[in-house]
This record gives C-alpha cells, sequence and structure tokens, in this order.
C-alpha cells in the first residue's frame, strides 16, 4: 500500500489526474466524456483510469466510468486541500499582519475573500476599497483603534444626507487622535449628534479595524508601525457572524460618547 505522502504526490504530478478524479466524483462519464473536458488524449486517459482502478478510486459501469465511495473520499480531499493552499496563497503576504489571535473564525472562509493591497500606482487602494463600500453602504457598523479624516467624512456626510445610518465602537487612542484636530473633531461631533448615527468608546485597547457595510465585512490589516497593508473583504455567512457577535459585544461594554470627557 502507498504511503499517504506518495499517494498526493502521485495525484499532484498531474493535473489531469486530479480533474479525472473530481468530474468522476461528480457522476458517471464516459472515455470521450472526460477527454472533452480535461483535453487529454485517449492514451493518457487510459493510463490515469487504469490507475485510479488499481486504487479502487473508479469502477467501470458499461461504456462508463465512476469514482467508488474511496474515490469521492480522495477527489473531496484534494479539492479541499487545493481549497486551503489557494487561501494560504491569497492571505501569504498578509498573514504577518492579521491579528488572527482576534479572528474568531476558521481562515478558510477566507477562501473567497478579496484582499487588497497597496501597489506603486495605488498606494491607498486598501482604505479606498473600505470608503467605496462606506459610500454605497445604507447600513454601517464599524468597531476601530483608529478612524481616519477619509471615513469620518464619508460617514458624516452619508448620515447627514439621511441616506446611511452609522454605529461605531471607537478606542479612546482613536478619539483622542480625532479630539486633537479642530476640524476633525468638529465633524466627529456633527456626526454623533445625528439621529442616524451613534458613537460608543471602549477604555481598554481594540485590536481591530472592522466596517460592516451591508452585510460585508471589510477587516483594515495594519503593521506595527500603523502602516496600512491590505483591507480584505467577504461575505462569508461566518465571518459575517463573527463581526456581529464581536461588535455586540465590544457595543454592549463601551461607554456612550460624551465628548466633553475630550475636551477637557
Amino acid at each position: 500500500m502507498e504511503a499517504p505522502l506518495e499517494e498526493i504526490e502521485f495525484l499532484a504530478r498531474s493535473t489531469n489526474r486530479v480533474e479525472v478524479l473530481q468530474l468522476l466524483a461528480s457522476g458517471p462519464r464516459t472515455r470521450r466524456d472526460l477527454a472533452a473536458a480535461t483535453g487529454a488524449s485517449q492514451a493518457t486517459l487510459g493510463r490515469i483510469l487504469e490507475d485510479f482502478a488499481e486504487r479502487s478510486w473508479v469502477a467501470r459501469q458499461g461504456s462508463e466510468y465512476v469514482a467508488t465511495a474511496t474515490g469521492e473520499l480522495v477527489a473531496d480531499g484534494v479539492e479541499e486541500l487545493v481549497s486551503v493552499l489557494e487561501t494560504e496563497a491569497k492571505l501569504r503576504d498578509v498573514v504577518a499582519f492579521l491579528p488572527t489571535a482576534e479572528l474568531g473564525f476558521d481562515l478558510r472562509r477566507l477562501a473567497d475573500a478579496t484582499v487588497t493591497v497597496p501597489s506603486r500606482t495605488r498606494p491607498s487602494a486598501p482604505l479606498q476599497r473600505v470608503l467605496d463600500a462606506m459610500e454605497d453602504a445604507t447600513t454601517l457598523r464599524a468597531f476601530s483603534h483608529t478612524l481616519n479624516e477619509q471615513s469620518l467624512a464619508t460617514a458624516r456626510d452619508r448620515v447627514a444626507a439621511g441616506t446611511q445610518t452609522f454605529e461605531a465602537v471607537l478606542s479612546t487612542d482613536a478619539i483622542e487622535a480625532l479630539a486633537g484636530d479642530d476640524a476633525l473633531w468638529r465633524q466627529l461631533r456633527a456626526l454623533a449628534e445625528s439621529d442616524d448615527a451613534e458613537i460608543r468608546v471602549r477604555r481598554e485597547p481594540l485590536p481591530l479595524a472592522v466596517t460592516v457595510a451591508d452585510g460585508t465585512v471589510y477587516l483594515l490589516v495594519r503593521d506595527e508601525g500603523g502602516i496600512l497593508r491590505a483591507s480584505l473583504h467577504t461575505d462569508d455567512p461566518a465571518v459575517r457572524e463573527w463581526a456581529d457577535e464581536t461588535f455586540s459585544g465590544y457595543w454592549e461594554a463601551a461607554e456612550s460618547f460624551d465628548p466633553t470627557a475630550f475636551e477637557e
């Protein structure tokens, strides 16, 4: 019997093998069907099917081939491994900055996430991605250790226009940073005074910068120096559930925003 790693190597050496096994796991196929789907020659398909039959991964039913129960098991495992590796590749350049200890969901839930990183031509691309979402959203929730000028202006304008509701839990550091700039402080106070906005303050450190815009979760990722490294956004239900629960926990434990407490 082949060792598991040798079997993985056997499959990995040929994309045709993986594709054929996945096709057969989804239903019976003739060799002509497999050739049309994969572009492999009949000779190649013959070798693949023979190898699979020796491993009891496929069985022949008349003119068709179908995956056995163990063949389906292997096909599912390969698909999961491919998905994991695709997700890893997507996160590889930003994982060093991800607050993984604070993310209460399996990283595999980020398989369909969009990762936006700065470039020479678009250094603000991660932030702009979030700003675009804020501009279009009708409901906005956020919990963050920072609130930048652009995000504040966007929320203020949308709320003032009556086209958005805004709820946020901000860290004390975020509030104090805004209080140090007269123009930004006026904007924050105007936003907080609106009937469609409410801001609460968390006295303890807040390790995340998360925005939920109409159900889509946006996560801003910064390095230890505070430099923005990426934004990630996803509609995954498990990530959305985590974001909603985390927001609710912070919200219930936070204090109402009192501007006078920061103007002494």
